[in-house]
C-alpha cells in the first residue's frame, strides 16, 4: 500500500507513529520551505524517533509561503477568510480526492452514514468569498446525503424555519450545521424545541457579533434550539482533516489525525499532561502540503487524547514569526 492508501487505514498509535514518522521523511525531502525550517532548527530525520520529536511548522507560514509536498498540479486553492486588508492563508491542494475521502471518512467514522442525513446549511459568510474549504467539505455531505431537502441557506432564516419544522414532523434525521453568529440569528427570531436535528456549529463571529465564550454560545443554542448538546467541528483552511465534538466541547480526532499542545512561552517544547497550552495538529491527509502545524489555538488535551479548544494567542500573528524569514 502507498503513503496516501495507508492514512485511511490506521488501527492504532504504533501504526499512526509509523505512518507520521514516514510522512515527516517524506515532507523533509519534497517540501523546500518545510525542509528550511527544519535546518534552521537543526532537525533531521535521523533525529526523529517520536511524534513530539518532529518540527511543526507555524501556521503563519501558509500566509507567506507555497507549502507544498506535491510537483502534482494544483487541483485547488482553500483559502482563509481573513480580517479586512490582512493576509489570507492559501491551502494548494493538489489531490482533492484525498480531501473528499477525509472528510467523507471522518464524517462517517463519528455520525455514520451520510446517507442517513438531511443536510441544512447555515454558511452564509462562506457562501459568500471564493475558496472556502469549508463549502467544498458541506456541499460535497450534501451531495452525498442523496435527499432533496438537502441545501444551502444564505439569509433565508424563514425557509430554513419551515424546512426544519417540516422535516422534525417527519421524524427526519437532520444535521443543521451553521457559523455561531448565523445560528444565533436564527434562534433570535424563531422558537425550536428540536427532537431528531443535530446542530453543530463551525465557529466564527468574524466581527458580526460580540465574541462569546464556547460555554455562552452553546447556552444559547441549546436554550433557542431545545436541545441537550451543540455539536461542534474543529477545522481550518490548512488542513484537510476535522475533528469533531458532540458536546461540552470535548473534540475527538479521526486516527489519521492527533492533537499535541506545545508551551506558550517556548514554542519548540511539548507538553506533557493536560495544562493548556499551544495546539500543534498532526493531520496526516495534508501529506501533499505539510502534516505538522503549529496553530494559533490555545487548548488543552486529555489522557484519553479527546482535547478542548480554549481560545487563541492574543498578538498570534506576531508570535513565533522569528523563522519566517526563509
Amino acid at each position: 500500500m502507498s503513503l496516501k492508501e495507508r492514512i485511511f487505514n490506521i488501527s492504532d498509535a504504533t501504526e499512526f507513529k509509523e505512518l507520521a514518522l514516514e510522512v515527516f521523511k517524506f515532507q523533509f525531502e519534497n517540501n523546500s520551505v518545510y525542509r528550511s525550517f527544519c535546518d534552521l532548527l537543526y532537525k533531521h530525520p535521523s533525529d526523529i524517533k517520536k511524534v513530539e520529536d518532529i518540527p511543526f511548522l507555524p501556521i503563519q507560514f501558509f500566509k507567506s509561503h507555497k507549502i507544498l509536498s506535491s510537483k502534482a498540479p494544483i487541483e485547488s486553492t482553500f483559502t482563509s477568510s481573513g480580517t479586512t486588508g490582512g493576509e489570507t492563508s492559501k491551502h494548494f491542494v493538489t489531490d482533492l480526492n484525498l480531501y473528499e475521502k477525509s472528510f467523507n471518512y471522518g464524517f462517517q467514522h463519528f455520525y455514520g452514514d451520510i446517507e442517513d442525513y438531511t443536510v441544512l446549511a447555515l454558511l452564509p459568510s462562506y457562501l459568500e468569498r471564493q475558496g472556502s474549504s469549508l463549502i467544498y467539505m458541506v456541499d460535497d455531505l450534501i451531495k452525498k446525503s442523496k435527499k432533496k431537502e438537502s441545501g444551502f441557506y444564505l439569509n433565508n432564516l424563514s425557509a430554513l424555519y419551515k424546512k426544519l419544522l417540516k422535516l422534525e414532523a417527519k421524524q427526519e434525521k437532520i444535521l443543521l450545521i451553521g457559523v455561531s453568529f448565523a445560528l444565533l440569528d436564527l434562534i433570535e427570531n424563531y422558537s425550536f424545541n428540536l427532537k431528531h436535528t443535530i446542530v453543530m456549529e463551525t465557529g466564527g463571529m468574524k466581527g458580526r457579533r460580540k465574541e462569546l465564550t464556547r460555554e455562552e454560545l452553546h447556552l444559547k443554542l441549546r436554550e433557542g434550539f431545545g436541545i441537550n448538546n451543540i455539536h461542534s467541528e474543529y477545522g481550518m483552511t490548512e488542513l484537510l482533516s476535522q475533528g469533531y465534538s458532540k458536546g461540552e466541547g470535548i473534540f475527538k480526532c479521526p486516527p489519521w489525525m492527533k492533537i499535541l499542545t506545545r508551551e506558550t512561552e517556548d514554542p519548540l517544547a511539548i507538553q506533557i499532561g493536560s495544562k493548556t497550552g499551544g495546539i500543534n495538529v498532526v493531520d496526516l491527509a495534508n501529506i501533499n502540503s505539510c502534516s505538522f502545524i503549529a496553530t494559533q489555538d490555545l487548548g488543552r488535551v486529555h489522557p484519553n487524547g479527546t482535547f478542548e479548544v480554549i481560545g487563541r494567542f492574543d498578538h498570534s500573528d506576531i508570535r513565533g514569526c522569528n523563522l519566517m524569514a526563509l
